[in-house]
């Protein structure tokens, strides 16, 4: 999802939701409601720029990425206060265990690196922002 138009989290969260909801197999709302259960427990905005909201969610069969790059940064109560222009869902299965907490370090990871969050802040097209984020694509590979 490039230059994704959104006003709001709820509304970034949801736009995130619809797009995972065809690989999950699941409803956007029955993922959508994972996924606000997850951040009402803590904002998942970790800092510069980025976010990774992220839930457990049992009937999936393996690990579910969508990544978005916003046209315009808001606010997601990130944990530096700084507004939030790159996110990544990160779905899994309950069960998941290890292999999520891997994922989910390795996308944190990509995610500080200044260099990765510049080339997917300049990417234009899905391809390039999934050339961008060939770690984080990897990492959703090697977890499921």
């Amino acid at each position: 999802m490039v230059g994704l138009a959104v006003t709001d989290k709820a509304a970034l969260l949801a736009a995130m939701a619809e797009r995972a909801a065809a690989a999950a197999g699941l409803s956007a709302d029955t993922i959508l409601e994972h996924v606000l259960l997850r951040e009402a427990l803590g904002s998942t905005g970790f800092g510069g720029g980025a976010a990774i909201p992220h839930a457990r969610i049992e009937a999936l069969s393996g690990i579910i990425v969508v990544v978005a790059s916003l046209a315009a940064p808001l606010d997601f109560a990130a944990l530096d206060g700084e507004p939030v222009d790159i996110a990544v869902l990160m779905l899994s299965p309950q069960a998941a265990g290890a292999d999520h907490l891997k994922a989910l370090a390795r996308i944190s990871r990509t995610l500080r690196d200044p260099a990765r969050l510049d080339a997917m802040r300049a990417a234009g097209s899905a391809t390039a922002l999934r050339r961008a984020l060939a770690v984080v694509e990897e990492a959703s590979r090697r977890a499921a």
